[in-house]
C-alpha cells in the first residue's frame, strides 16, 4: 500500500519513547536542586503548561539518552521512505520536542505545548485545524489519546495501557498497526525492586549468630521482622535512586537495562510505590521492634538518600559511605534483637565492606578504561586511571579485615564462647583465598558490577562461604 500523501502523527511520551518527559524533567531538576523539590508543585498551581515551561527553563532531559521505541522508529522510517509525512505531536514542552525532533532527524514537523497544554482534546483540535477531520493517522498509547483517535483516519497503538485497546476498538476508526515490545509488568516491577539484593540484609542476623543465641524463638522473630523492614526500606531506596540516576544509568553498559532506565516500568508507578514501601518498613519496625532499631533504620535511609543525591559523586567518600551502609545492617540487627554489636564485628564489617565497595568502583573504572574513556566517569568523581590506586587500597582493606578476624580468634575472652576455638583458624586462609580471588577476577575484568551479587551467583563463592561458616560451627562443638 502506498503511503504517498498520508500524514502520520506520533505521540512522544509512552509512544515514541518508553518514558514520560515531564517526570524525567522533574527528576533531572531534583538532581540539580534537591532542596527545591517542592517548587514544581508550586508551578503546577498555574496549570500543567506552566509547570512544563518552568521545568524546561531550568532543565531539559538529554534527547540522546531517552529510551526510544526501536521497532516503532524502524516502522516510521519505512513509512517515510514510502512518501508519508511524519509529525511529532506531544504535550511535552516545545523545547523538549525540539530536542527530540533534532536528534531523530526524520520528522517533518513537530507540534508541542507552548502556552497551552497540548494533550487530549487540545491536541485533537490542533490536528483537525491543521490537517482536517480524518486527515491524519495517529500513533498513541494512552486514554488521553482516545480523543485524538476519534478524529483520526487510522489508529496505531504502541504498548496500549490497560483497557485502552478495547476502548479504541469501539471507535468507528480503522485499526492500523500495534507495537508491543515491553516485557511483562510483574517481571519489570520485581526487577526494579531488586529482590535478589535482599540477601544483603541477612547481615542483620550476624549479631545473633555471634552471640550463639540463634535458637531463641523470640530473637529469631525480631530478626525476621527487622529483615523484612530493612528489605522494604532498601527496595524503596532502589526505586528512588533509579529515578534520580536515570541519565547516568542510561550511559552505563548494564544499568541501562534497569526497568526505569529502559522504560519498561512507568516512572509514575515507581514514584507512587517508593513512599508506600518506605511507610510499610517504618510501620513494621515501629509496631514490633525497639526504638533503637527504628533510629538505625532512619539513619540508614537518611544516609542512602544523601548517597544518592551527593555522596556517590564525592571521591572516596562514596566507598566509605557504602561500607557504612553495609555495616549499618549489622548494627540494625543488634538493635532489633537487643544484642551487642561488638568491637570485633564492627571493625571486621567496616574493612571488609570497604574492600567490596572499592571492588565495585574499581570494576566500573576498569571497564571505562577498556572502552578508551579518559574523562571522569558519569556521575562519579573518579578518572579511569584511578582504578590502580583503588586496587591497592581495596586489597589492603580486605587483608586488614582478615587481620581483625585473627585478633578476634586470639582474644581469650571471646573464644570462651567456643568449645574448640582452634577450628576458627581455618577461616583465615578461606577468607584470604576468597578476597584474593575476587580481586583477581576484578583485575581480569570478570567481576559483576556488584561483588555481593557476584558472590551470590558464583559457585566458588557459595562453597567458600559454606566452608567459612563451617569452621565456626565446628568451633562451637
Amino acid at each position: 500500500m502506498s503511503t504517498l500523501g498520508r500524514t502520520i502523527v506520533v505521540d512522544l511520551d509512552g509512544t515514541l519513547i518508553h518514558s514520560d518527559t515531564l517526570f524525567e524533567s522533574y527528576f533531572v531538576f531534583l538532581r540539580s536542586s534537591p532542596f527545591l523539590f517542592w517548587l514544581p508543585f508550586v508551578w503546577l498551581f498555574g496549570g500543567k503548561a506552566n509547570l512544563k515551561k518552568n521545568l524546561a527553563n531550568h532543565v531539559t532531559p538529554d534527547a540522546q539518552l531517552l529510551p526510544y521505541n526501536v521497532e516503532l522508529i524502524k516502522w516510521l522510517k519505512e513509512q517515510k521512505m514510502d512518501g508519508a509525512s511524519l509529525i511529532l505531536a506531544t504535550a511535552a514542552d516545545h523545547r523538549i520536542a525540539r530536542a527530540v525532533f533534532d536528534h531523530l532527524g526524520f520528522f517533518d514537523e513537530f507540534i508541542a505545548t507552548n502556552g497551552v497544554n497540548l494533550s487530549s482534546h487540545n491536541k485533537r483540535d490542533r490536528l483537525i485545524k491543521k490537517f482536517g477531520d480524518r486527515g491524519y493517522e495517529y500513533v498513541g498509547n494512552s486514554r488521553a489519546d482516545l480523543a485524538v483517535w476519534e478524529s483520526a483516519a487510522v489508529i496505531h497503538m504502541v504498548n496500549p495501557g490497560f483497557g485502552v485497546a478495547s476502548s479504541a476498538k469501539k471507535l468507528s476508526v480503522p485499526q492500523g498497526s500495534t507495537f508491543q515490545d515491553k516485557p511483562g509488568y510483574l517481571h519489570s516491577l520485581l526487577k526494579a525492586l531488586r529482590l535478589h539484593q535482599w540477601i544483603k540484609n541477612a547481615l542483620i542476623f550476624v549479631p545473633l549468630l555471634a552471640s550463639h543465641r540463634f535458637l531463641e524463638g523470640e530473637l529469631i522473630f525480631d530478626g525476621l521482622i527487622a529483615f523484612l523492614s530493612f528489605s522494604l526500606c532498601a527496595s524503596s531506596v532502589y526505586l528512588l535512586n533509579d529515578l534520580i540516576d536515570l541519565p547516568e544509568d542510561r550511559r552505563h553498559n548494564t544499568k541501562r537495562n534497569r526497568p526505569l532506565a529502559a522504560g519498561s516500568l512507568p516512572i509514575m508507578h515507581a514514584l507512587l510505590l517508593f513512599p508506600v514501601l518506605l511507610l510499610s518498613a517504618f510501620t513494621l519496625s515501629i509496631f514490633f521492634l525497639p526504638w533503637e532499631f527504628v533510629s538505625v533504620l532512619g539513619g540508614y535511609y537518611a544516609l542512602t538518600l544523601a548517597y544518592s543525591l551527593w555522596l556517590k559523586r564525592m571521591v572516596m567518600l562514596d566507598v566509605v559511605t557504602l561500607s557504612m551502609l553495609y555495616t549499618s545492617r549489622v548494627i540494625a540487627g543488634a538493635a532489633a534483637m537487643s544484642l551487642v554489636a561488638t568491637f570485633w564485628i564492627l571493625a571486621f564489617s567496616t574493612f571488609i565492606f570497604l574492600s567490596l565497595a572499592m571492588i565495585k568502583r574499581y570494576t566500573e573504572l576498569f571497564h571505562a578504561r577498556q572502552d578508551g574513556i579518559d574523562e571522569k566517569a558519569a556521575g562519579r568523581d573518579y578518572y579511569p586511571a584511578d582504578f590502580e590506586l583503588l586496587a591497592s587500597l581495596g586489597g589492603a582493606s580486605g587483608f586488614i579485615s582478615v587481620l581483625i578476624l585473627a585478633l578476634y580468634i586470639n582474644d581469650s575472652a571471646d573464644v570462651a564462647l567456643y568449645q574448640s576455638p582452634e577450628w576458627m583458624w581455618l577461616s583465615l586462609p578461606i577468607l584470604l583465598y576468597w578476597l584474593s580471588r575476587v580481586w583477581l577476577l576484578a583485575h581480569r575484568g570478570e567481576m559483576h558490577d556488584d561483588p555481593i551479587v557476584f558472590a551470590i551467583r558464583d559457585n566458588v563463592s557459595r562453597w567458600t562461604g559454606v566452608l567459612f561458616l563451617a569452621t565456626f560451627g565446628l568451633a562451637t562443638l
